[in-house]
């Protein structure tokens, strides 16, 4: 019995110790430590290539599973289970392959385990003042090199943006205007333009209307009657044409610097 008790007293100061030691770490340091460079391409990469199935979040999308529950996302360690599919695609599924680099799939395995800890954490995390910028120069930035203006003007869509949104979410918008359900002070939030589709058959025949699912095995679409179609892809066959109203927010996510982007927050939430 004593035995026990001095095997017991033993376990017991060993599990007090590893406690101290991880409260000191303090929030967001208890697990291995990605490079904040490493993480932000992996997450530009990850938006471009994989969001459309998974998520801008990576936690499922369009007929993708949520990455942040995945027991192979869990398992992987510096892209080793994650690049194989990544590379050679599941074949039999909706799961096409991708030609990207080492150093492109090391990036977004990155991006992923800091999700991972970002969620496992997420009830000390906290949302720092991220108005940093300089609004004059974000003032710039929207009507020259952004070319925010060509779309947006600040006295007709975006008049008064700043006074309902929060920075936060304001920012989000602009830089991810389909990831995710924006909250609008009081008010519901309306829908975000949806991506029409267009599919014509070999025979000439012709469906639009808003894009319901596409991959490389498959396209639907729901048209202005009301009417689904779905189709069976087989190469260019049946020819698909996409048009998303957003796209140019999400070739500029590629494009933009932390600069361009702290300035352009600072901006827009001087639109009072």
């Amino acid at each position: 019995m004593r035995h026990r008790k001095k095997i017991f007293g033993i376990a017991m100061a060993l599990f007090a110790s590893s406690a101290v030691q991880l409260a000191a770490q303090g929030p967001g340091k208890r697990g291995p430590t990605e490079d904040p460079a490493s993480v932000e391409r992996g997450e530009k990469q990850f938006v471009a290539a994989c969001s459309f199935c998974h998520g801008v979040h990576a936690k499922g999308g369009e007929g993708g599973p949520d990455l942040l529950r995945s027991v192979l996302v869990l398992d992987d360690t510096r892209g080793d289970k994650i690049g194989p599919v990544i590379l050679n695609g599941r074949p039999g599924t909706a799961m096409p392959k991708f030609a990207m680099t080492p150093e492109q799939i090391s990036d977004i395995a990155n991006f992923l385990h800091h999700s991972i800890n970002a969620a496992a954490e997420r009830g000390g995390y906290q949302i720092l003042d991220i108005v940093t910028g300089n609004a004059a120069a974000g003032k710039a930035y929207f009507n020259g090199a952004g070319k925010c203006n060509t779309c947006h003007s600040v006295e007709g869509d975006l008049k008064g943006i700043g006074a309902k949104y929060d920075p936060s979410t304001l920012q989000g918008k602009f830089l991810m205007p389909r990831g995710r359900s924006w909250r609008r002070r009081g008010k519901p939030t309306k829908p975000e333009a949806p991506v029409t589709a267009t599919v014509t058959l070999p025979s000439g025949q012709t469906f639009s209307g808003t894009l319901d699912h596409i991959d490389d095995f498959n396209v639907a679409l729901t048209d202005a009657s009301g009417d689904y179609h779905s189709f069976v892809r087989k190469g260019d066959v049946p020819k698909v044409e996409l048009h998303d109203p957003l796209q140019f927010h999400k070739d500029m996510l590629m494009k933009y610097t932390d600069t361009d982007i702290h300035n352009l927050t600072a901006y827009l939430v001087t639109l009072k």
